[in-house]
């Protein structure tokens, strides 16, 4: 790419590294569109990200016990096999196969690690993007493509007294490897879809393990086991039998998806495994009580465990339900005036989720400021593209998160709507592609219309909800439906400007 009219002759913009796509973040989002990239022949991409390494989630996310809970032969890129240990990978094991991928396909050169991106302007007689890179650096790029991601920036709970605790504390995306547990009273605060990993293997050597609990989660059990030999032969002979495997497992995703729309039948279904899978391993109607949500179904995020139950029966494990009042020095009191006293403290409170692309600052045209433009909550056309914000594309964006299947499959559906924009931009030979206001508008008004008769907006507490009640994360139909409508982009959503002075490389 060659600099058009108007980029000035700056020092740092003259030190800028200039390329034609700039991708932000080295999860499966980024990773997957640096492969799609490479296959269309495209090599002038940077992948940009703020750690050391590749990964993103499952990088950052080292607790004990940390492990997938959707099967990996749908939790994978449907276009790289990999010969997976177990039906439900581990963490390291899931870290591995992203790092495999990115040497596979040759993406290491493209990586610019260390590099947090601070902001990103786009300037409108060049058609191209500036972003500042933490410690100074510039990157300038025609197009910009964030895979941040909605589960990266750890969220503390808002306690009083939080930082007066005199012990360790740590939030369970922050894993303190360096604070052995074995024989301390550890107190936990959260029972979401972490927690009900890490507690079970924290149980096994704490002296005393307090879990506190706002709401009980919904948890069914988990059919993982290891794969065979035989079995792993036979899935690296015949990859047919993988993708029918992975197949059923997407067919078993939509039906718990269609559990969380609504569908009376589905619902019926995973309510009975569910109450079975509790009477079976609760016995004590005391402790079953408490393990018993008072929301709708689906309303938070379903979990998926074999030993969440069993664990909360071992002698050294509390399940405190009395709400936190205070942290103090030496442990959490609760609102029944009890001091539960604690060497450390877990954090186990999950992600603020709703803050889509944060911290980093998005000025797109007329010097709009997307935090602003989303102060009453995220949105996007398809999940992709804002209007007023050329040449940007999101994948996990707004309202593409999903309560029942992979968001693998959706990434997938995204990396290739944004290559077909990319295409048509060189095909076409468009300076820039930014999505019609009515366009956003109207898909917006359909997704929040549609959103209100699915059970997350049941009325529970959940992370999928901004101040105002508006669900800004979840898809909310089928899955299916999703990849249809993404199928192929229409240019007709969108206003195309053509192409100044210089062409996509």
């Amino acid at each position: 790419m060659t600099a058009g009219p108007g980029t000035g002759t700056g020092a740092a913009e003259a030190d800028a590294e200039v390329v034609d796509v700039a991708v932000i973040g080295t999860g499966f989002g980024g990773l997957g569109m640096g492969v799609s990239l490479k296959r269309a022949g495209r090599d002038s991409f940077v992948i940009i990200e703020k750690a050391d390494g590749v990964g993103g989630t499952w990088r950052e996310n080292t607790y004990p016990g940390a492990a997938c809970d959707v099967p990996a032969h749908l939790y994978s890129y449907s276009f790289h096999r990999y010969d997976w240990s177990r039906r439900f990978p581990p963490q390291a094991e899931i870290l591995a196969y992203i790092e495999h991928v990115t040497d596979h396909y040759g993406l290491r050169p493209h990586l610019r690690l260390g590099a947090g991106v601070a902001s990103a302007a786009w300037d409108e007689d060049s058609a191209t993007w500036t972003l500042a890179l933490d410690g100074g650096r510039e990157v300038r790029a025609r197009v910009v493509v964030s895979s941040v991601g909605q589960l990266n920036r750890p969220a503390l709970p808002s306690i009083a007294g939080l930082d007066t605790f005199a012990g360790p504390a740590f939030h369970s995306a922050q894993w303190r490897h360096d604070v052995a547990l074995a024989g301390l009273r550890v107190g936990v605060i959260g029972t979401g879809a972490s927690a009900i990993q890490f507690v079970p293997e924290v149980a096994k050597s704490a002296g005393h393990v307090t879990v506190f609990q706002r709401s009980a989660p919904y948890v069914i059990p988990k059919p993982d086991r290891p794969y065979s030999p035989g079995e792993r032969r036979l899935y690296k002979l015949l990859p047919l039998v993988e993708k029918l495997d992975r197949l059923s497992i997407f067919l078993r995703g939509e039906l718990l998806t269609s559990a969380i729309d609504g569908n009376g039948t589905a619902v019926k279904g995973v309510l009975k495994m569910w109450k079975e899978y509790l009477d079976e391993q609760v016995p004590d109607p005391e402790l079953r009580a408490k393990c018993t949500p008072d929301y709708k179904i689906g309303c938070k995020r379903i979990l998926f465990t074999n030993d969440w139950y069993a664990t909360l029966q071992r002698p050294n494990v509390e399940l405190c339900t009395d709400a936190i009042s205070a942290v103090e020095p030496t442990g959490v009191r609760t609102a029944d005036g009890v001091l539960h006293e604690c060497d450390v403290l877990v954090y186990g409170t999950g992600f603020a989720a709703t803050g889509f692309l944060q911290p980093m600052r998005f000025t797109g045209r007329d010097g709009a400021d997307l935090h602003t433009r989303w102060a009453d909550g995220a949105e996007a056309y398809k999940g992709v593209a804002v209007h007023g914000f050329p040449n940007l594309f999101l994948l996990y964006g707004p309202n593409t998160n999903l309560g029942g299947n992979s968001i693998i499959y959706m990434l997938e559906a995204q990396i290739r709507y944004v290559q077909q924009a990319l295409d048509e931009m060189h095909r076409l030979q468009l300076a820039a592609l930014e999505v019609r206001d009515d366009v956003e508008r109207d898909f917006v008004a359909w997704v929040d219309a549609t959103i209100e008769k699915s059970a997350w907006q049941s009325g529970c507490h959940s992370w999928y909800r901004v101040d105002n009640g508006r669900n800004t994360n979840n898809w909310p139909v089928l899955t299916n439906a999703y990849a249809k409508a993404m199928r192929r982009i229409d240019l007709l959503d969108y206003e195309a400007t053509p192409q100044r002075s210089w062409a996509v490389a």
